[in-house]
């Protein structure tokens, strides 16, 4: 007998298609996801079309979801260039209503509810925000410090979860993963694509890897693998543990690019170049021409424009990363220890993480093979 339904809730993004993966994979579960984009097939898995900033749209979806029993909510709204979305009050206002416009009629169509997994991130200790900024949080970033006021969709998101809550027998699990990395293409915040497209085409012009960030940059950084994300939800389905909390993400340890750069060109079947900065939101686009040219002479399964592969801000995204901001003299380093006290103790060797991803966008010929 199956553990339950659940909707994912963003199936076409990051996390969302890694979650579909998850539940799907291990036979238990009825998996259905929903999203406004296409979202890759996954066995076991249904897709259904929704668009959640449409409200009509989500009232007669929900009728067909009479039998969820849980929610793992990753959908999210980005605009264009990325960080100014982070404090813009259309964007807030738009990634409220998109949960509120799923979750209002979804709770009424499903009485067996038992369980919602909310995706959130760092932002809300107010890294990003001009009010606090990363010089204004205590290291490591714990969940059970004060939650320091600024507007931030994740409040607005988690405060109406927690009003409807109040009347209801369902448990609430909020994450706040660092920077995920994972296979998912033309997404908001995914650096894999962005790296793995930067090293085909360098590798097809005969370059070495070169380090297109910061040079010297030695600044430290934490990661969590997408899989390991989605192994936190699928406990956090199951565990009472889980249910009332809030809980960091990461692999577990930390890098620095300086320090992982020859395993990734080796990935790749390049030397690791020298330092040459550039920003690759300019850089990619440059290369239309040659990944259009590649995507053809290899029979690759990208599209063969490169932003609709690796996401403009997912571009935007990957320089920061790569431009070692926030300062290394302040890493922001998250504490994990809530999530393991709880009983997740799943974790993940960052390089190998790196080596994962890039051979598996390979072995599904989405980038030339190293051979």
């Amino acid at each position: 007998m199956a553990s339950g339904t659940v909707l994912v809730a963003g199936a076409s993004g990051l996390v969302g298609q890694a979650a579909m993966r998850h539940f799907a994979a291990s036979g238990d579960w009825e998996v259905i996801g929903v999203s406004r984009r296409n979202s890759q097939a996954v066995p076991g898995a249904r897709f259904v079309a929704l668009d959640l900033t449409d409200a009509d749209a989500c009232r007669e979806a929900a009728r067909d979801f009479g039998g969820v029993t849980h929610l793992v909510y990753a959908a999210l709204h980005e605009v264009p260039g990325l960080f100014a979305g982070w404090v813009d009050e259309e964007a807030i206002e738009r990634n409220g209503a998109m949960l509120r416009n799923l979750f209002g009629p979804l709770s009424e169509a499903a009485p067996g509810l038992r369980h919602v997994s909310l995706l959130h991130g760092t932002k809300a200790y107010g890294i990003h925000h001009p009010s606090i900024g990363p010089a204004g949080v205590r290291i490591p970033l714990r969940e059970r410090e004060p939650r320091r006021e600024h507007r931030n969709f994740y409040f607005v998101q988690e405060d109406y979860l927690r009003e409807r809550q109040r009347d209801a027998n369902w448990g609430l699990t909020v994450f706040r993963p660092t920077v995920i990395y994972g296979d998912a293409w033309g997404n908001n915040m995914n650096p894999i694509p962005v790296l793995a497209a930067y090293a085909a085409l360098l590798r097809d012009a005969g370059e070495p890897l070169h380090f297109p960030g910061r040079p010297g940059h030695q600044g430290l950084r934490e990661a969590v693998d997408v899989d390991l994300v989605a192994s936190a939800l699928g406990w956090a389905a199951t565990s009472s543990a889980a249910a009332g909390g809030t809980f960091n993400l990461t692999n577990g340890d930390v890098f620095t690019w300086d320090n992982v750069w020859a395993a990734i060109a080796e990935t790749f079947g390049m030397a690791a170049g020298e330092p040459r900065p550039i920003r690759l939101a300019e850089f990619l686009p440059e290369q239309q021409e040659r990944w259009a040219s590649m995507v053809r002479r290899h029979g690759l399964s990208a599209p063969e424009q490169v932003v609709d592969f690796v996401g403009y801000n997912s571009l935007v995204y990957t320089d920061m990363l790569l431009a070692g901001t926030p300062a290394p003299s302040n890493p922001l380093l998250n504490s994990t220890i809530a999530a393991r006290q709880a009983g997740f103790a799943d974790c993940m060797d960052s390089e190998d993480m790196f080596r994962k991803w890039f051979r598996k966008l390979q072995g599904d010929k989405v980038v030339p093979s190293r051979r």
